[in-house]
């Protein structure tokens, strides 16, 4: 390096020392004129001003109700038709949600849903399974497709709203009793559990608004068990620490499901298939008629303190994109499931291997799965709905088949940058025609999978049964194949303290959570040589700048203080 070269270094270095300098003590000194925002200001306030849970007045004490008490109940009917006596309308209701259907409320073709033409890549698809799948359905009785929806006392009111405890005894649905809890004491196989009789009386009389762990007998279960569908949904939620959810904390808010999903004549808030949770994104400052299904409607759009830059994301980014860094961080989800290796026999029977998360690695009737713990989401741009892969839709084998893709883009004012769990798997599918396969699952019949590990009939059975219903799903072509799948479950619970939410260099950096999210620039993840040019121009011409006021400072102030000496 030329002696010219280096007094040239030597000179930038110290102005860029000096110009560091001088930024300090302006900060600090701004700082000292600044008092420190207190902690009931900005968002959190409101959140916490929204969400306050008042002191409920019940107006009803259930357990002095004569016709609950001395109702001698032997069966679920018979307690709804008591419930029914007053909330005359509360069936009439619950029939049209889709926790009654399990059909999207606004599909009008009646496709998309559990008991439609939707499917999954875990349990795959309902119809023709009803005993076991509806045991999580909010009705006692739908064993098979000749089930009466409008029958009002088949609606099960005490899933949703009974308040068991050691007094009580248990309400619990036999997990193959098409929603019916057990008539008299039974083991089943597939957990080794004894389940009761419950007392009817003392159940029917407990009866309250819903808990966690009234949703989560279903929604923490779903897929056949603890944590194998939703990565933030499962039996840890019961009584979370305020680390695993801030709103949940069982210490804390103690959050109840019915906080955010609101309720109207027994709808329940939520997203559902073509339908988004929200469009309204007021907040409840704004209004107290919204729904508090989104964040910003207790949060508001500009939850952090004003002139805070993760303000400027609440239009792009979805709030659960920072604070829910990861998901399933206490308890494992399932993120594969390949069915094309079940069947395998070890001595002739059926069995199971255990991995080391204390979950099965492999089934027999259900093929390899992979657990995992403290998973990182995946990123996509979402406007609240899914396009899903239809039993009538061909499909390439040659490809993965992504049985629900999120969609939206950016540039759309209704899209955010939202996290996923993506579920894996290797699923069933007809050949021949080149369509995704219904099986026939469960049973005691021949065609039964889980009876006779035969893929070709448990496909032709579950076939023939939901051309019943969809006769435009293609008749089986007999040739069985396997193809890779993708499942995406939207990350909206597990919501982490403010302190263990990501920084900004999770995503702008050059190990970017986003990398797979492109067509747009993102500063520290991305590289332009032009922009870096001018910035690096900018960012030296500025110390120069600040470096030079600050010697012209020091040499003023010099002369100041000989001149008046």
């Amino acid at each position: 390096m030329s002696p010219g070269h280096r007094r040239f270094f030597a000179l930038a270095l110290i102005m860029a020392l000096t110009a560091a300098a001088f930024l300090l003590i302006d900060a600090a000194s701004f700082a000292d004129s600044v008092e420190p925002a207190d902690e009931g200001d900005f968002g959190a306030a409101e959140a916490r001003k929204a969400s306050r849970m008042p002191e409920q007045w019940i107006t009803a004490d259930h357990s002095q109700h004569q016709i609950l008490a001395e109702g001698n109940f032997t069966s679920g009917p018979e307690v709804t038709a008591a419930c029914l006596t007053c909330h005359n309308q509360a069936a009439l209701q619950i029939h049209e949600t889709i926790h009654w259907t399990w059909l999207c409320p606004a599909d009008p073709e009646r496709e998309l849903g559990k008991a439609g033409l939707t499917l999954n890549n875990f349990c795959i698809s309902v119809p023709s399974n009803e005993p076991r799948c509806t045991s999580c359905h909010v009705g006692y009785g739908w064993s098979d497709d000749g089930f009466d929806f409008d029958d009002p006392t088949r609606v099960d009111c005490l899933v949703c709203h009974a308040q068991t405890n050691e007094e009580t005894g248990p309400y619990l649905k036999f997990p193959a009793g098409s929603g019916n809890p057990v008539a008299e004491e039974k083991v089943f196989p597939g957990n080794g559990r004894t389940y009761f009789p419950p007392n009817w009386n003392a159940v029917a009389m407990s009866v309250g608004r819903p808990t966690r762990r009234n949703c989560g007998q279903c929604h923490f279960n779903g897929g056949g068990g603890n944590g194998v569908k939703h990565g933030d949904l499962d039996q840890s939620l019961l009584t979370p620490s305020r680390d695993l959810d801030v709103h949940m904390d069982a210490e804390g808010p103690d959050f109840d499901c019915v906080r955010c999903h609101t309720t109207e004549s027994h709808r329940i808030a939520g997203r559902c298939y073509k339908q988004p949770a929200a469009t309204d994104r007021r907040s409840l400052i704004d209004s107290d008629l919204i729904t508090r299904i989104t964040c910003e409607s207790c949060h508001t759009d500009a939850p952090h303190e004003p002139g805070h830059k993760a303000n400027d994301h609440t239009d792009i980014v979805a709030c659960q994109s920072c604070h829910i860094p990861t998901f399933a961080r206490v308890m494992p989800t399932k993120m594969f499931w390949d069915w094309s290796s079940a069947g395998r026999m070890r001595d002739g029977a059926p069995y199971k291997v255990m991995g080391d998360l204390d979950r099965p690695t492999y089934d027999t009737k259900k093929g390899d799965f992979i657990w995992e713990m403290d998973v990182v989401p995946e990123y996509f741009w979402f406007d609240g709905t899914l396009e899903y892969t239809l039993l009538t839709d061909e499909i390439d084998p040659s490809d993965v088949v992504r049985l629900n893709v999120p969609v939206g883009e950016r540039g759309d004012p209704d899209s955010r940058i939202y996290p996923f769990k993506v579920h894996l798997g290797v699923t069933p599918y007809d050949a021949g025609n080149n369509r995704m396969a219904v099986p026939h699952l469960f049973g005691k019949d021949e065609n039964a999978y889980w009876k006779s590990f035969d893929w070709a009939k448990a496909i032709q059975a579950g076939t023939d049964y939901i051309r019943n219903s969809y006769p435009e799903v293609m008749e089986f072509s007999g040739e069985v194949g396997f193809v890779e799948t993708e499942y995406h479950f939207q990350i909206t619970h597990m919501v982490a303290p403010k302190e263990n939410s990501l920084e900004c260099a999770a995503c702008h950096s050059d190990e970017s959570r986003l990398s797979e999210l492109t067509g747009f620039y993102m500063p520290g993840r991305d590289a332009n040589s032009l922009l870096d040019t001018i910035g690096w121009i900018a960012v030296f011409g500025s110390l120069v700048g600040v470096g030079g006021h600050g010697l012209l400072r020091m040499f003023s102030s010099k002369n100041n203080e000989e001149a008046s000496s």
